[in-house]
């Protein structure tokens, strides 16, 4: 590729001498520097103008009278007080000023049955900051709604703290006003307005809401481990979840953690609202969480969108980008997509020259106009369990298929995951018992349980891939009114060892709407389809796919007292499963 250069014009400096008006000649400010489409570290990052101020905000969700105000720090290059003027990278986030200490839900209770703190603020920092800024860009900080130095109340995904972080990309475009501590107007004179966003989990589902509305100025986002709908965060078909690692946390207990703002009282009424809408009795999807669902604003979307996600992400699950990727390529937004071996972390800690170089690039392309080609580039960079990489043309890979397996009878030892639909004829039914206190974990490893059914295909006698999202059809009955159905796909090893390729959750009382609670009848059958996380997963050759079927999940779900009877009539239970090369690939494999 051939490099692009922007030179600057160096100039004599003469110390100590005073040019006559007529002759005098500013000194250009330096300017950035691009080769091979990358901007280069041209500035000192250790020389900055450094600010502080409060950008308003066109809402008052602490109900003060006021509008609420967004504490932001600017971060930017000396040469902008010499008349440069540079893009911002932007990052918001409600974690600068810490957490408090909080006390999750307790999920060791019964399923519903329907009838017929003042903190210091703590420095804001970026891994990001000198970089960028030694490479002629701002990097602004802003504290979402509630926490830090900001006004307003925390509302986990509320469309207040949308607008909060959004003003601060109206006011770098002149739209909106700020004040310094004294209370001095502020302008931001030194940019020209173009804004990307930037961040990890929270931090990056400030990006979504943001470019969710479609506002002017904001060209690109980086979403990492971000969040697209709220309610797939914290509940699932009508079952009440946990984000991995956080078991009882919902959106009342996150808002309480990141309510660090001075005033310990305003906003106590607000996260008490959230604690009475979020419904963790019935689960229902409802008008709470459609407020925090940005997937339906996927059309309002301008700016171009970088999505990255960790495939053992069990935080902040694959579904969350995979429905957002999904809905920007419905609507022809500019996107591409990072997803990498890990959990929920930032990419530039498993491979930081790749990286950076990726997102060097995509932001001089989208910030700076640089015509580097990477919107031309294939909107795939998938790290494999070898931990190499590749670029493939979008995701989920081209060729990529729905393959049906069916279940055989053994499932209580391990029954035969077979290719193809089911066996007609009589109902074939097998039955497990739920028990909360064991991890899929270890139901997936016992020999024989009445915990779990288990249906394991042959060994592999080529490799397989599976690229998106599983789908499993049950038709299956209930000796209880309420119940949590689990499905997990497993990878077996020729050593016997296990590994979880992916899981999904449903609540059967759902089984037509997750906003709709309908009653079970106990012994009365019900078709019930859900879908597991989405995933990229190569099943190598020699190694076994195993569905495997629980009740309770004990790290994610609800957990009610153990000994809710499920029944399945294998008949009519299937498993579709998308496959690069359809079901030939997996009939060939099986």
């Amino acid at each position: 590729m051939r490099s692009t250069r922007l030179s600057i014009l160096l100039s004599t400096v003469v110390l100590g001498v005073t040019l006559a008006p007529a002759l005098a000649h500013a000194e250009p400010p330096p300017a950035p520097v691009f080769i091979d489409g990358q901007a280069q570290p041209v500035f000192d990052p250790a020389d900055v103008v450094r600010e502080n101020l409060w950008v308003r905000a066109p809402v008052d969700s602490d109900n003060d009278g006021v509008d609420d105000e967004v504490h932001i720090e600017v971060v930017r290059p000396r040469a902008t007080e010499q008349g440069l003027r540079v893009p911002v990278v932007y990052q918001a986030s409600p974690y600068y000023a810490g957490g408090n200490d909080i006390t999750n839900h307790n999920v060791d209770v019964e399923l519903y049955v329907p009838d017929s703190r003042g903190k210091p603020r703590a420095q804001m920092s970026s891994r990001y900051e000198q970089y960028f800024v030694s490479r002629g860009f701002a990097f602004v900080y802003a504290e979402s709604l509630g926490s830090g130095a900001s006004t307003g109340c925390p509302t986990t995904g509320g469309e207040n703290e949308t607008i909060g972080a959004r003003a601060v990309v109206d006011w770098l475009n002149g739209r909106t006003t700020a004040r310094d501590a004294a209370g001095a107007p502020l302008t931001a004179d030194w940019t020209t307005g173009r804004t990307g966003m930037i961040g990890v989990s929270y931090n990056g589902t400030l990006p979504n809401a943001v470019a969710s509305t479609g506002v002017e100025g904001l060209e690109t986002i980086v979403p990492i481990a971000a969040i697209s709908d709220w309610y797939d965060y914290y509940r699932e078909d009508g079952a009440v979840v946990a984000p991995g690692g956080y078991q009882g946390e919902d959106a009342d207990v996150l808002a309480e953690y990141v309510y660090t703002r001075a005033d310990r009282q305003i906003c106590k009424p607000v996260i008490e609202k959230i604690a009475a809408e979020q419904d963790r009795v019935t689960g229902d999807r409802n008008a709470f969480w459609d407020e925090r669902n940005y997937l339906g604003d996927a059309h309002r979307v301008q700016a171009s969108v970088l999505a990255v996600h960790g495939l053992q992400d069990w935080n902040v699950t694959t579904s969350q980008v995979v429905k957002w990727y999904e809905a920007l390529a419905e609507h022809g937004v500019e996107r591409k997509i990072w997803l990498h071996q890990s959990g929920h972390t930032d990419p530039v800690r498993l491979r930081e020259q790749e990286w950076l170089r990726t997102l060097n690039r995509w932001f001089s392309h989208y910030l700076y106009g640089i015509e580097n080609g990477i919107d031309q580039e294939p909107r795939a960079t998938i790290q494999r369990e070898d931990l190499s990489w590749a670029d493939e043309a979008d995701w989920p890979a081209p060729g990529t298929k729905d393959a049906t397996v069916s279940l055989r009878q053994g499932g209580p030892a391990r029954g035969v995951l077979a290719v193809g639909h089911p066996l007609r004829g009589k109902p074939r039914v097998e039955r497990l018992t739920d028990d909360p206190t064991k991890t899929v974990e270890e139901l997936v490893d016992l020999a024989a349980s009445g915990h779990r059914l288990a249906y394991a295909t042959s060994p592999a006698r080529t490799a397989v891939r599976l690229s998106g999202t599983p789908v499993v059809d049950l038709t299956i009955s209930f000796d209880r009114p309420a119940a949590n159905i689990t499905g997990v796909l497993v990878d077996r090893a020729p050593d016997g060892t296990s590994h979880v390729i992916t899981r999904g959750w449903t609540d059967p009382q759902n089984r037509r709407d997750p906003g709709r609670t309908m009653p079970i009848r106990p012994g009365v059958p019900y078709r019930v389809s859900f879908e597991l996380q989405p995933q990229d997963y190569v099943l190598d050759e020699g190694h076994t796919l195993e569905f495997v079927l629980l009740s309770s999940d004990h790290d994610f779900t609800l957990r009610p007292k153990p000994g809710a009877g499920l029944a399945i009539d294998l008949t009519k239970t299937s498993v579709i499963l998308p496959v690069v090369g359809g079901q030939g690939s997996l009939r060939a494999a099986f």
